[in-house]
């Protein structure tokens, strides 16, 4: 059985009857959201370009990659190429998907795709009415400082600047076991 208790903008609150595994019956709170798409867009010289937003239920401003939530019936990566042009005003030539995740499964069924866009080139950018936000460009390897150091902290970011690091190094690694001259993507 399925009880909604608040269907807003961005989410659905629901209490859901569900029989466990293990048999027991229990009454679980669950939020429902379509989904998002993420894109760590990434420079020709290892630069990655960042947001750094406002986030009311974060207490200020955070560091983010370009993310947003999915239309009804929208493709992830139609989703992750329109969150990149609008938010930081880039278009990229190729898109790869790092990982799809989700977010919180003990209390909400939202699933982000992330994924590396390159090929970089410019675009326009178009924030909408409720964002607050400044890009900002860094080498890969200091965002990646920033997530030890703890001024990121945004869980779907970190998954994706740690999954181009881990590409990027392995990509190099490879190219000199080859004897090639590969620089980062």
């Amino acid at each position: 059985m399925v009880k909604n208790i608040y269907t807003g903008r961005v989410v659905t609150l629901n209490v859901d009857t569900v029989a466990l595994p293990n048999g027991v019956t229990v009454d679980l709170e669950v939020i429902r959201h379509p989904g998002a798409s993420a894109v760590v867009p990434l420079k020709d010289d290892g630069t990655v370009v960042l947001i750094r937003q406002f986030r009311h239920a974060a207490g200020g401003f955070i560091y983010e990659i370009p993310a947003g939530k999915l239309n009804q019936g929208e493709d992830p990566l139609h989703c992750a190429e329109r969150e990149l042009e609008e938010e930081i005003g880039y278009r990229a030539g190729r898109f790869q998907l790092l990982s799809s995740i989700f977010t919180a499964p003990g209390f909400t069924d939202e699933v982000i795709h992330v994924y590396l866009g390159t090929g970089l080139t410019a675009g326009r950018q178009q924030l909408d009415r409720d964002e607050v936000l400044e890009v900002v460009e860094m080498p890969i390897t200091k965002a990646v400082e920033m997530i030890h150091s703890g001024e990121i902290r945004d869980a779907k970011t970190i998954v994706g600047l740690q999954s181009t690091y881990i590409l990027i190094t392995t990509s190099r690694a490879g190219a000199r076991e080859e004897g090639l001259d590969k620089e980062a993507f």
